[in-house]
Order: C-alpha cells, then structure tokens, then sequence
C-alpha cells in the first residue's frame, strides 16, 4: 500500500486509537513497583506516541502531499527511468485520474499525461504531469500549437499537489469554458529535480543544472512530442514558494526563453541551508545576479510580463514583494494581487490562482 493510501491512513488511526484503548486497559495492572511493570509502562506510553505521532503525520501528509511514495519519505535513492523509444526526449508513462470535467472522453475533459522529460543538456531527467486541454483533441484544433505554461510546486512538494490539491487543470478547463482564458498546455512538476537536494532552479558549479533543464530542455522536449508553440511569447511559467522564485527567475535571466512568470507568495532570493547547500561555489557575482531584488536594482530590465502575489497580514514576503514592485522599471512589467490576509499556504494560492491563471494567458500567444 503507498505512503498517500487511505487504506494506511485509517491503518494507522486504528491502530494508534487500538494502543490508547490498551494503555488504559493494561495500566492498572503495571502499576507495581518493579522493573518488569516499569518497562511495561514505558514501552506502552512510548508506542501510543509513536502511533498518534504516525497517525498526525500521515493525515499531514495526505492533505499537503510533501511526499508520494515511502521511497521519497525515506530518502531512498528512486528507480530511474529510460526515455522513450529510439531516444525520444518524451516517455508517456501513463494518463492520470484527475477527475477533470467531461469524464473519460478526451475531447471533452482533455487529459493529464504521467511523463519523463530527458534533459539532453542539463543530464537530468524529469517526470512531469502534461495537462493537455480537450481542444488538443478536437479535429479543428488539429492544426494548432498551442502555448504552454510551466507550472511548479514549492520545496518540498511533489508535481501531484498541482493537480489534486491547488487544481490547476482544473481552474484552467473551467476559465476557458467561461471564455476568460485560451486553451494553454500544463506542464506540471516540482522544481526539485535533483533526488535530495533543493537547487532553487539554479545552474549549480560542478554540479546539477537545474536552470538549463527548465529553461532549455524542458521547451525542446515538450516541442519534440506536442504540438507547442518554440518562441518565448509562447511560454509562461507560474509556481509557488520555491517555484513561484523560479517563475520571477527564469523569465529575467532568460526572456527568450520564457515572456511571463507569475509568482505565488514568492522568494526574491535563494537560501543557504542544509537542503540547499552552497548553490553558487563562492561565486558572489553569480549569487547577486540570483538575488532577485539586486538584480531589478543593478541590471537592466528584461521585456518580460511578470505578476507576484502577497497577502498585508501572515505572509512573511509582503516587504518584499513591495519592493520588488516599486523597482520594477520598463520594459519590464510588473501586475501583482495582494490580499488583506492569507498564509503561506493552499488555501490562500487557490484564491489567487484563478485570475493567475486569465492573467498569464492574456500575455501568452498561441
């Protein structure tokens, strides 16, 4: 049974409610004074905790998925997986039950495709979740190349909250029915790509090339196997958190690679800590030129359409979301969404990402 079942769910909470109902039924029992009852009440106390703390951490789990299977929970190194035939970029894997609106049926709901993208030139291989909208799959649409979004969780988060929890696919079916949004291809995934490590989408010395996987092999894959459009003004990429700091990246550092980014409760810099290691090799400049406000400040503005969220109360990057508004200076454009209160959290990203989502595709081109 997976680490997400509900079947080990309710496992755990049988068992944990079983071990408390044992506690107090054997207690009076172990109440003599003796090294044997001694043992006995500690080893009963120490495995209800353990139990309920199980329990809470599971439930945890589920609601927020921070990890899919006891491999990732474990920090077991994950089976890798070969690309397609005869060296295709693309491996369609499986299609996901994602309960999108029109059932089964393609042309109605579209589809959401479980694949590996083979990063030629950063080495790294990626699965990703591909939302493709039902118009992919009708016959006037045949033709068309459609424009694509890049949609990223935070760390740690796995490419499912994308489509279960935050319902991207799911927003963007529903925009496009209300004529409010064009059908846009998804192409969903976490932004840690690297078993381990948190690389914040950056080109690490010596080590994983995170920003040349997103920004270079991740279009020249997708372009490969879909029909999307290859230029700039045809992709976006929007995330949260970790992701959203990526969404503000890429877009700056490579506007002909990607012309919108939004970014969802973002950072405006990378950390330093255990996860992430020294990202930069002691290279300063390189670590200034990835710190989002000093490089609005010291480096020319990329054309490039770019909107942040925030909330006035319980978001900690209010601050600096004003700032990295105020500085935002022309070509660059800058919209943004500030709520009067909202966490760092689904619950307030699902309110945002409605109007996220029209915005980015008014500045997309098919």
């Amino acid at each position: 049974m997976g680490l997400t079942s509900k079947k080990v769910l309710l496992l755990a909470v049988l068992f944990a409610v079983a071990l408390f109902v044992l506690t107090i039924w054997l207690w009076p029992r172990l109440s003599r004074h003796n090294w044997r009852t001694v043992l006995g009440r500690v080893g009963l106390l120490l495995a209800t905790q353990l139990s309920i703390f199980a329990a809470v951490g599971l439930l945890a789990n589920n609601a927020h998925l921070f990890f899919g299977s006891w491999g990732e929970l474990l920090g077991m190194k994950q089976d890798s997986v070969s690309t397609g035939p005869n060296g295709a970029k693309v491996k369609v894997l499986g299609i996901e039950r994602a309960g999108l609106p029109g059932g089964s049926r393609p042309q109605a709901a579209g589809r959401i495709e479980k694949v590996v993208l083979k990063g030629e030139k950063s080495k790294i291989n990626s699965q990703a979740f591909v939302y493709l909208p039902p118009e992919y799959f009708q016959p006037e649409y045949a033709k068309k190349r459609f424009p694509a979004s890049v949609v990223l969780t935070g760390y740690p988060g796995i490419a499912q909250n994308l489509y279960k929890k935050l319902d991207f696919p799911q927003t963007q079916h529903e925009l496009v029915r209300k004529d409010k949004a064009q059908p846009t291809i998804l192409v969903m995934m976490s932004p840690a790509v690297v078993q381990g490590r948190d690389t914040e989408c950056v080109d690490v010395p010596n080590g994983p090339q995170t920003e040349t996987f997103f920004t270079q092999d991740v279009r020249r894959d997708m372009a490969s196997h879909y029909r999307v459009g290859t230029d700039a003004k045809n992709w976006g990429v929007i995330g949260d958190s970790t992701g959203g700091y990526c969404a503000l990246k890429m877009p700056m550092r490579h506007p002909k690679t990607f012309s919108t980014g939004v970014a969802l409760s973002a950072d405006y810099r990378a950390p330093r800590d255990s996860k992430t290691g020294d990202l930069f090799g002691g290279d300063k400049q390189l670590e200034r030129e990835n710190d989002l406000l000093w490089r609005q400040k010291n480096l020319p503005a990329a054309p490039v359409n770019l909107l942040v969220t925030s909330s006035k109360q319980g978001e900690p990057n209010y601050p600096d979301t004003l700032k990295f508004i105020q500085q935002t200076k022309s070509p660059g454009r800058i919209a943004s969404i500030i709520l009067d209160s909202g966490g760092h959290s689904f619950n307030t990203w699902r309110r945002e990402i409605p109007a996220a989502l029209e915005w980015m595709s008014g500045h997309l081109k098919a």
